[in-house]
């Protein structure tokens, strides 16, 4: 089975649980995380993932899930094709 490119933002006031609650709902899903890069700048959270998820997963299910996920934690949380996502943020 193919695989799609994911990348997941999580941008919110930092809190204990945020990184759990992200990657429970990703692998509740069979949602791969392929790397990780955050950091909190003056108590705010802001975090970036390259995921891979199998065809046969529904990306509008996972992009739900981790929308009330990223309510319960108090921080948005978006999920995109990473080839969307890159060609949206070219720069040049």
């Amino acid at each position: 089975m193919k695989a799609m490119k994911l990348v997941v933002t999580v941008v919110g006031v930092d809190r204990v649980g945020i990184i759990a609650g992200v990657a429970n709902t990703l692998a509740a899903h069979n949602v791969n995380i392929e790397s990780i890069n955050q950091t909190i700048l003056d108590g705010m959270f802001n975090m970036i993932m390259m995921c891979e998820m199998k065809d046969g997963n529904n990306l509008a299910t996972v992009q739900e899930a981790l929308a009330q996920e990223g309510q319960k934690l108090g921080v948005e949380v978006r999920a995109q094709h990473a080839d969307i996502f890159l060609s949206m943020h070219r720069i040049g």
